[in-house]
C-alpha cells in the first residue's frame, strides 16, 4: 500500500477538481475566489496551506487570497493558525468543517428569523403577506431544529464509521 506522502498527484487533475468543485460552491452562493481557495485546501493532503502556497496553486495574487481567506474564516469554513517557527499564517480546513458550516446557523438562519419576525410585525400578521412570512418563518425554525437533530445523528454515525477523532 502506498503511503499518502508517496502518492503522486496529477496537478492538472487536481486543478480540474478545484475548479469544478469551486463552480458547485459558486452555484450554491459562495463567492468565486473563496470557493476556489476552499477547494484547494480541501484537496491538499495536509488540509493546511499558507497564503503563498494557495496563491501559487491557484495562480492568483496575495490580495485575492487574503480576501478569500478572510471570508472563509468568517463563515467558519476554515481556521487560521500560525505556521510553527514562522510569522506566516496557515489556513486549515478540518475534517469536521462541514459540520461547523452547517451548525453555524447564527450566521444565516438567525438573521432570517429576526427579519421575518420584523416583516410580520410590519405588514400585519393577519394579512396575506403576514401569513406568507409566518409560513416562511415556521419553515426556517423547523429547519433550524432539524439541523440540530441531524447533526447529533451525524456525530454518532461519523464515530461509528470513522472512529473517534
Amino acid at each position: 500500500m502506498t503511503e499518502p506522502s508517496e502518492v503522486v498527484r496529477d496537478a492538472e487533475s487536481v486543478s480540474k477538481f478545484i475548479e469544478s468543485f469551486a463552480a458547485q460552491l459558486v452555484d450554491a452562493g459562495v463567492p468565486r475566489m473563496p470557493a476556489r481557495v476552499f477547494a484547494a485546501l480541501l484537496s491538499s493532503d495536509s488540509g493546511a496551506l499558507t497564503s503563498a502556497q494557495i496563491g501559487a496553486q491557484l495562480r492568483v495574487s496575495p490580495a485575492a487570497v487574503s480576501g478569500a481567506v478572510r471570508y472563509l474564516v468568517q463563515q467558519h469554513m476554515l481556521s487560521r493558525e500560525r505556521e510553527p517557527g514562522s510569522r506566516r499564517d496557515r489556513y486549515r480546513v478540518h475534517s469536521n468543517q462541514w459540520y461547523e458550516v452547517l451548525t453555524n446557523r447564527d450566521g444565516l438562519l438567525r438573521p432570517w428569523e429576526i427579519a421575518m419576525r420584523e416583516g410580520i410585525d410590519s405588514v400585519g400578521a393577519g394579512t396575506p403577506a403576514g401569513r406568507r412570512l409566518a409560513e416562511a418563518l415556521a419553515l426556517v425554525e423547523f429547519i433550524d431544529d432539524e439541523i440540530v437533530k441531524m447533526m447529533e445523528r451525524w456525530r454518532a454515525h461519523r464515530e461509528e464509521v470513522f472512529g473517534r477523532g
